[in-house]
């Protein structure tokens, strides 16, 4: 029986070429999936038709952006996802979405090896690969530009020699990943470190500097899901549309950093991520109102190790769903409303209201209907400093 090969497929050029490439170099058969995460582009049905043209003996497109909306950006939601307190994920996220679809269709069509078309250096080809054996353990994984040394260059060639139907047209100079969640642009004049994005690369976004008119946008949350914007329900992906567009107009969620590469290495990365961005700084305020204070402390330590399993591609790791039963947890109580202006590149929070606010006005008002017992408080500092303070007089001694 022939060998069974399947193909993470974009329908862009070197995915494309990858089919006929493996074919070649395996003798196996490959049967190609595209995953539709909200990045836009061409109609699923034209890249599936491409994909069977180009020599796959089957093609699978799933239009996955409600699902990738739900089970994985709302979790990043939730749990205020900001790799190095400032990049919401937006690749790392789309992966493991991918990586599901790719063992389904390995396990339908009894393949035993699944492909991709990451290069060696960055991070997605062990998002990849990492997710698929946490799936399939017994599935091996392979990449054409990796382990085969396909190049540009390569794949220009071998789609003129087969009269492949896919434009072998100049490289854009940059590398650019998208979806729903946002946006991310990197390599080219951007390798420089010193030198200043340009407003070309942009497509999420407005320049914020550009005088318009400020939004008011008010985000309705239900145990740290967001149910309804302007109060008008919405579901996870309309609330990243909605924002997307009105934060995006606005020139919110623009990001420039040198992040830590998984692989050891720095690399500089420009991203647009809007809905994202307020989305997260609504929650994040939301839960200063309704999360108690010691699991508020501690629910940031778990924010971080969540969102660095992520972006490491620890999607289905056992830490991983064990912090995510944590963070559900932690968002059992994060309902309410916030208000935010949206304008010159931020979200600004004006305003918040919950039925589960633990914000007590009695307590915290300055005037008269103060329930704060004052005299409580001298005792309480005398036994809360009295460790500095025996410890203070040996030192000082």
């Amino acid at each position: 029986m022939t060998e069974r090969v399947v193909l993470a497929y974009s329908g862009g050029l070197d995915t494309s070429v990858a089919i006929g490439w493996i074919a070649e170099e395996t003798g196996a058969e490959v049967i190609a999936v595209a995953v539709d995460v909200g990045q836009g582009g061409e109609d699923l049905d034209v890249i599936r038709k491409r994909a069977l043209a180009c020599g796959a003996v089957e093609a699978e497109v799933a239009d996955a952006k409600d699902e990738f909306a739900e089970e994985y950006c709302l979790p990043a939601i939730k749990a205020n996802a900001l790799y190095m307190d400032r990049y919401p994920l937006v690749s790392a996220l789309s992966r493991p979405t991918i990586v599901k679809h790719l063992v389904a269709a390995a396990k339908k069509h009894g393949a035993d090896t699944v492909a991709h078309g990451c290069t060696g250096k960055g991070n997605d080809q062990v998002r990849f690969e990492a997710g698929i054996v946490a799936l399939a353990p017994d599935l091996k994984c392979i990449a054409p530009v990796r382990d085969y040394a396909m190049t540009r260059d390569k794949a220009i060639a071998f789609c003129e020699e087969k009269n492949l139907p896919i434009a072998t047209t100049k490289k854009s100079p940059y590398s650019i990943d998208q979806n729903v969640f946002g946006r991310a642009v990197e390599t080219g004049f951007l390798e420089d470190i010193w030198n200043a994005p340009i407003e070309d690369i942009y497509e999420y976004t407005q320049n914020p500097a550009t005088p318009r008119e400020a939004d008011e946008v008010i985000i309705t949350f239900k145990e740290g899901v967001p149910v309804a914007i302007d109060g008008k329900p919405v579901t996870v992906l309309q609330a990243i549309q909605q924002l997307n567009e009105r934060a995006g107009a606005q020139g919110i969620g623009r990001i420039d950093m040198v992040e830590d590469r998984l692989v050891g290495i720095k690399s500089r990365e420009v991203y647009e991520a809007p809905g994202a961005i307020a989305l997260i700084t609504a929650h994040q305020e939301l839960e200063n109102v309704t999360v108690e204070r010691e699991l508020a402390r501690y629910k940031r330590q778990v924010e971080q190790r969540w969102g660095e399993l992520v972006y490491d591609g620890l999607w289905f790791s056992p830490l991983k769903r064990a912090l995510d039963g944590f963070i559900n947890e932690a968002n059992q109580h994060v309902s309410g409303d916030i208000r935010m202006t949206l304008h010159g590149g931020r979200a600004v929070v004006t305003g918040r209201r919950s039925e589960s606010s633990l914000y007590d006005f009695n307590l915290a008002t300055y005037d008269t209907g103060d329930t704060f017992d004052q005299s409580a408080a001298k005792g309480f500092i005398d036994i809360y400093s009295m460790s500095s303070k025996i410890a203070a007089k040996r030192d000082l001694a």
